[in-house]
């Protein structure tokens, strides 16, 4: 009874290269359906970039270990603002993963990534905590 349009789909790199035609045909049919689709542990797989702009993909979500040692390593920080940059360019939303410093975000900030998500903002919850969370004003 889902309204699709409130349904989000995260896939790893890995699934998406299995048989790339039919995976392609398969996310086009469920785009049209307005559900939106993820790309989960971006960088860690083994994708081509040349497929990347041919999947119908909404967000790319950046991996935590680009994100664990930003701004400290000038690798991990050169790899996550071009992942920021390249999937803005294809029009996909960016969400880093595994953010637990206040310096992890602030480069995040600084690097227009759209969304960001890890302990920095809370450890998992159950339910009834996650509500109180949302109700909570000096959220970061």
């Amino acid at each position: 009874g889902l309204d699709p349009q409130y349904l989000e789909l995260e896939l790893t790199e890995s699934i998406l290269m299995d048989n790339v035609n039919r995976v392609i045909k398969t996310l086009r049919e469920l785009r049209a359906r307005s559900i939106k689709i993820s790309i989960d542990d971006f960088g860690t797989g083994y994708s081509s970039l040349s497929y990347l702009k041919r999947f119908p993909i909404d967000k790319l979500k950046i991996d935590q270990s680009f994100i664990h040692s930003i701004p400290l390593h000038r690798d991990n920080s050169a790899i996550a603002s071009a992942v920021i940059a390249m999937g803005q360019a294809l029009d996909m939303q960016v969400i880093a993963e595994g953010v637990e410093t206040r310096e992890q975000l602030n480069f995040l900030e600084e690097n227009q990534c759209d969304e960001a998500q890890g302990y920095l903002f809370s450890r998992p919850v159950p339910i009834d905590q996650f509500v109180e969370l949302l109700k909570k004003e000096d959220r970061l």
